[in-house]
């Protein structure tokens, strides 16, 4: 379970991941999606995340000396930050940009509906 972050449109929701630690971890990286549906321009309808520590290089920036703690941070951190001009889901990217206060309207009540408690 992963926190949505304090003055973020996550705020208060609790999301489920799942983790999939592979074989040759801490070479490979583990393979992390979010189970509670997210509203967010980096994760996707089936919970992929597009973030660079989740990608072997040379296109990731996983290294062995990162760990499972370190992920899970980034990952909150993506939350409160997306990164728009890496979306999975660019209808939602393109809300972010032109359109904040609609991305966040929409980011809260996804939370409330699906990672409320």
């Amino acid at each position: 379970e992963i926190l949505g972050g304090a003055d973020t449109p996550y705020e208060k929701g609790i999301f489920d991941l799942e983790i999939i630690v592979p074989e040759r971890y801490p070479f490979e990286p583990p393979k992390i999606r979010f189970l509670t549906p997210i509203y967010h321009p980096n994760i996707d309808s089936a919970g992929r995340i597009c973030l660079d520590v989740l990608k072997l290089p040379p296109k990731g920036a996983w290294r062995p000396s990162l760990n499972i703690s370190t992920l899970l941070s980034s990952i909150q951190l993506l939350m409160a930050e997306p990164n728009p001009d890496d979306p999975l889901m660019a209808d939602i990217s393109s809300e972010y940009k032109y359109n904040r206060q609609l991305f966040l309207l929409n980011a809260r009540q996804w939370t409330e509906k699906h990672a409320g408690q």
